[in-house]
């Protein structure tokens, strides 16, 4: 099942990947991100999936498609769900919508950072570990505030698999190394 999911993320790359070119085009990128993941919902649901499985023409699947979209479909997502209709990939909207995303992350310059401390962090507080850390960095950053009681008091800050550990907890573990040494 594994080959399937890494089958359907490769045809789902150029549709992802023309939607988003388009997107910075049109300087739409918010529009079509949550555009797809509404048509990815669409998708998703069992009746649809039985929609576009039946052997009916590829216009007749979109225009049934388009149609209960309703409203929420403009002029040109309406021609990539043709396109997507026409080439029977309509069943890859959940991955287009997730390249879309990992591309519109990397244009952005976006990093992904976790915070962890020991108590609920102020406003304050935050706004100057954000500012902190995007100019250390010189990117954009998203980050996942977490409570770890276990700490004690201070932060730990996550980017992939670099760590910045400044937590009592760490302080007291590398002592007591220290003290057994």
């Amino acid at each position: 099942m594994k080959n399937k999911t890494l089958d359907s993320m490769t045809l789902a790359r150029p549709y992802a990947k023309a939607a988003f070119d388009f997107s910075i085009r049109q300087n739409c990128l918010d529009q079509w991100q949550k555009t797809l993941t509404f048509t990815a919902l669409v998708v998703s649901y069992p009746s649809i999936q039985t929609l576009i499985s039946k052997p009916l023409a590829p216009y007749v699947i979109s225009d049934i498609f388009i149609k209960i979209c309703g409203d929420h479909l403009d002029h040109h997502v309406q021609n990539f769900i043709r396109i997507l209709s026409e080439n029977k990939r309509l069943s890859l909207l959940s991955n287009i919508l997730e390249k879309f995303i990992q591309l519109r992350t990397r244009y952005e310059a976006i990093i992904d950072l976790e915070v962890l401390s020991a108590k609920k962090l102020n406003v304050m507080q935050m706004n100057n570990i954000r500012t902190t850390m995007e100019k250390h960095l010189s990117s954009k950053v998203k980050i996942n505030y977490i409570i770890d009681t276990s700490l004690i008091a201070g932060l730990v800050i996550r980017m992939g698999d670099i760590v910045i550990d400044g937590s009592i907890r760490n302080r007291i573990e590398q002592l007591t190394k220290v003290l057994k040494s």
